[in-house]
């Protein structure tokens, strides 16, 4: 079903699916070690913003599976599989042209950046779905968390707690041969306490939309 959704607005997702490409080359050439960055913030705000749009066009369908038997979780947790599963897709063209393009860097942790970014993408998405069902309002919040993540200073403690901060921590490795592991530990550990607070706000506010109501039943 999310899929199908998706494939609705092929358009605007291609579109979408081309904006990490953009932001890739607009540091290539002068700081190339943040183009990896760059590229992976792209491509989670692609992401997020997939979802968004899935999460807002499986509202009134939702309804209906719920009234049919499906409990809430089966509905958002099948929807983040499919979501999941085109990220994935979505970030394997991106990882072979770093690879390719980009000398000196470490590939596993440039492949655990956008590993995470996937999994941390679709969740995020989803649960500002699950806030603001505005597309509009829930697009203006997806861009100006990633916009902020990107230009702020990393030595902000804010900085930290935004969701894409793990990209900076593993990038740091990727690029930084001298970089310990510790740095793909810390990155790791921020993109699953961001992913689990994601996940608690999706299955509380669906669970509270889709609760059932004694007084509705099938005609």
């Amino acid at each position: 079903m999310a899929l199908r959704e998706l494939g609705r607005r092929r358009g605007v997702l291609i579109l979408l699916a081309l904006l990490p490409l953009a932001a890739y080359f607009s540091r290539r050439g002068e700081a190339y070690w943040q183009s990896v960055r760059f590229a992976s913030l792209g491509i989670g705000w692609t992401l997020s913003t997939a979802a968004l749009f899935a999460g807002n066009a499986a509202r009134t369908v939702e309804q209906r599976l719920r009234l049919a038997g499906y409990a809430p979780h089966q509905l958002w947790f099948g929807r983040l599989l499919a979501l999941w599963t085109v990220g994935l897709v979505l970030v394997v063209p991106y990882f072979v042209l770093m690879h390719v393009d980009l000398d000196d860097v470490r590939g596993g942790g440039v492949a655990l950046i956008l590993v995470l970014t996937v999994a941390v993408s679709a969740p995020f998405g989803m649960a500002v779905s699950a806030v603001l069902p505005r597309e509009m309002e829930g697009m203006l919040v997806l861009l100006t968390i990633v916009s902020t993540q990107m230009l702020m200073n990393p030595d902000q403690a804010v900085a930290h707690a935004l969701p894409f901060w793990f990209s900076r921590e593993i990038g740091v490795y990727a690029i930084e041969h001298d970089a310990g592991t510790d740095r793909i530990v810390n990155g790791c550990v921020h993109a699953g306490i961001t992913v689990a607070v994601c996940l608690a706000v999706i299955a509380v506010a669906s669970a509270v939309r889709l609760r059932r109501r004694g007084h509705l039943s099938f005609a």
